[in-house]
């Protein structure tokens, strides 16, 4: 049984999808605080062969409190915005057609709270990608936020008879190897290795939103991309 834990990213760029494509459960960590200007609610698109940073807007949002416990702006206005951005940047990428569907959809969804807004969002990008594990918000099972940092972390992988936990290659000064060993828990991190693809002939622009990816790759060429890491 192989895990990670990730808080909820909005749309979130390629290396995020390879950790959920890489474990078999994977856990939305939205019972921690809300970190401002992260990428919980906002992520970057393509705008004229320019990266441009986009914002689902919050109702008193605030580092003090939790994922969980934040909701987002009601109405459609901001919606029907960032539609429009989305659909006037990328109508001409060549998977527009079958992609611009699924961001609709996950753009539109009524629900008031943002972590089940931004983990909607994640399972049906899972899903549409035919990614397997099974993703899970942190708030709905393992009661354990009396536990710190690491602590928390180990406690969910014994929850979930996990013999292994990975992160992103960015954590690894976060979390010590001789801890998670001492509870038979493998500790490994994912290296992504470089991917570039064509979009609309300008220069490439990396890490944008898996919008950008979904609408340039087909969907043979996003698991092609998925499996361009190594575990370390």
């Amino acid at each position: 049984m192989r895990i990670a834990v990730m808080q909820p990213y909005l749309f979130p760029y390629i290396g995020y999808i390879q950790l959920i494509n890489a474990v078999d459960r994977f856990v939305v960590f939205d019972d921690v605080n809300y970190i401002n200007k992260g990428w919980i609610n906002r992520n970057r698109i393509l705008v004229n062969g320019e990266p441009h940073t986009f914002t689902i807007p919050l109702k008193e949002a605030s580092q003090n409190k939790l994922i969980k416990d934040i909701d987002i702006e009601a109405g459609d206005k901001w919606r029907d915005k960032l539609i429009k951005t989305i659909q006037q940047s990328y109508l001409k990428a060549p998977y527009y057609a079958e992609v611009f569907p699924l961001v609709k959809e996950i753009i539109y969804n009524q629900q008031p709270n943002l972590s089940d807004f931004v983990g909607n969002s994640i399972k049906l990008i899972a899903e549409f990608l035919d990614i397997t594990a099974v993703i899970i918000p942190s708030s709905q099972k393992y009661h354990n936020q009396q536990l710190r940092a690491e602590e928390r972390i180990i406690d969910i992988c014994i929850q979930e008879a996990a013999n292994e936990y990975v992160n992103l290659i960015g954590g690894m000064e976060l979390y010590s190897k001789s801890n998670f060993d001492a509870k038979g828990i493998r500790l490994s991190f994912i290296k992504t290795k470089e991917i570039s693809y064509k979009q609309l002939g300008k220069p490439f622009v990396p890490a944008l939103s898996i919008i950008d990816v979904m609408m340039f790759c087909s969907k043979p060429e996003i698991k092609t991309q998925l499996a361009q890491v190594e575990l370390i």
